[in-house]
């Protein structure tokens, strides 16, 4: 079973996803915060891990799980509430893999992820 963690200040924004992601059969884990992800990955790496744009040292979560060994292999999704190029442009230069639009459903996750968890 793949390991995913969601990064959100948001509680509903976590319980939701990992509600849908893991009936797509992954092991899901939560941050509230930067800091508590970072000591999450440092314990054991997600292959997938999305990170809320809004919360305070998003991209700094994102270049330090790249600088972790093991780090690059990660899928970072650094999740938008809107496609403003400026905060795209600076989630993929800290090391974001690709990102996601919010709010999200079950719809644009099982589109996204669900070949993903069963291609593992």
């Amino acid at each position: 079973m793949q390991r995913f963690m969601i990064t959100d200040n948001s509680d509903i924004v976590r319980k939701v996803g990992k509600r849908i992601l893991s009936e797509l059969d992954f092991l899901v884990s939560e941050a509230s915060n930067a800091g508590e992800a970072l000591q999450r990955c440092q314990a054991e790496l997600p292959e997938y891990l999305i990170v809320d744009s809004g919360m305070e040292g998003a991209l700094d979560l994102i270049a330090a799980i790249r600088a972790m060994e093991g780090g690059k292999e990660v899928k970072i999704y650094y999740c938008v509430v809107e496609a403003d190029l400026k905060k795209l442009m600076a989630g993929k230069r800290a090391g974001a893999s690709d990102f996601l639009l919010k709010p999200f459903d079950r719809k644009i996750l099982t589109a996204v992820f669900g070949n993903r968890a069963i291609a593992a």
